[in-house]
């Protein structure tokens, strides 16, 4: 028996002592599949040493399973949401609840292609993660009595159960910031049809609306490539045609890091001369030079909710819908000076 007594035992010394990945033992504690029979059984072993507690899958709650829309660019998993899946893992371990996970691209979120999903892994409940459903998936959703829960993501009708960032108040609170540092002309970089990524134009709108001499211009950026550079070449030909903005509030951090370089090549300073903010507070905001300042979004805290409500969901199917909204908030960086303005 392994002595773990002195400190609260987490999934990481699990996968110290099993010489495997913490993602490995996460997929084992939540029994997803997909796993060797002998690492499961060695990891489990680990865990059991260990004394680490170990729920079986509880037979009150119904399996579930998790679309979450793939990277556009890569079709891959996007770095934000990998945040999400570990709060959705982590939470589904704590409740035993069973819990699957597969990418999807948004298009291919139709009727048909998600009953196959959730039959082949025995699913009743669904989490559709950074995917807004098509009117044809909402009906069948309905018609079904399929629980769902929308993780960054909202209904307009509020039909299902979802929970996101505070996107406007999100995008309000880190255009005050450009205003409280005294700019006045502010650029805002954004590009999606989602609801979440709506709300944050709203949101910079309002904050400008509140104050008087404000302006600001909204660039709609193409998505089928790379958001980076798209941002780059707009944030070029904008102030190549209007250099009087001084700022700019980007709908995440990749889209800051475009305009970041594109605020170098033209030889204006930052923050003194332009000042840049994100959202999201992915790992490119850190490693920017200087520091991206950015709104952080707690995309684990998202996961974790969300099978909270999944849970709440399963158990009363005929309750009213709920959107829960967690606040984000700003993280300080050297593309915008925060200190005290006249």
């Amino acid at each position: 028996m392994i002595d773990t007594s002195s400190k609260r035992l987490r999934q990481a010394d699990i996968a110290a002592h099993a010489g495997v990945s913490v993602s490995t033992v996460s997929r084992v504690l939540a029994n997803e599949p997909g796993i060797s029979e002998d690492v499961r059984r060695q990891i489990l072993q680990v865990a059991s040493d260990l004394g680490y507690p170990i729920k079986s899958p509880s037979a009150t709650l119904p399996g579930t399973l998790a679309l979450i829309a793939s990277n556009g660019v890569t079709g891959g998993l996007s770095v934000f949401y990998e945040g999400i899946v570990e709060g959705l893992r982590s939470e589904a371990v704590k409740l035993g609840m069973p819990f699957d996970i597969r990418l999807v691209r948004e298009v291919k979120a139709t009727p048909d292609n998600i009953r196959e999903h959730m039959e082949s892994v025995g699913a009743e409940g669904l989490f559709l993660v950074g995917i807004d459903p098509a009117d044809a998936l909402c009906k069948w959703l309905e018609k079904s009595g399929t629980p769902v829960i929308l993780v960054n993501g909202t209904d307009p009708q509020m039909r299902f159960d979802g929970v996101s960032p505070s996107n406007f108040s999100g995008a309000y609170a880190a255009t005050q910031r450009m205003l409280k540092a005294g700019h006045r002309r502010i650029l805002h970089l954004t590009g999606s049809h989602r609801h979440t990524i709506r709300e944050r134009i709203r949101g910079f709108e309002a904050a400008l609306a509140a104050v008087d001499g404000a302006e600001g211009r909204v660039l709609r950026l193409p998505f089928e490539s790379n958001s980076s550079v798209e941002a780059h070449a707009a944030t070029l030909a904008a102030l190549a045609e209007d250099s009087g903005f001084s700022a700019a509030f980007c709908m995440n951090d990749f889209i800051a890091v475009g305009v970041l370089e594109a605020i170098a090549e033209i030889g204006r300073r930052v923050p003194e001369d332009f000042a840049i903010v994100g959202f999201d507070d992915l790992p490119c905001a850190e490693m920017a030079n200087p520091r991206l300042a950015t709104m952080r979004v707690d995309r684990v805290a998202l996961g974790r909710e969300a099978i909270g409500m999944m849970q709440f969901r399963l158990q009363h199917r005929d309750a009213p819908a709920r959107h829960v909204s967690h606040a984000v908030t700003p993280v300080t960086g050297g593309t915008l000076d925060e200190k005290q303005h006249p």
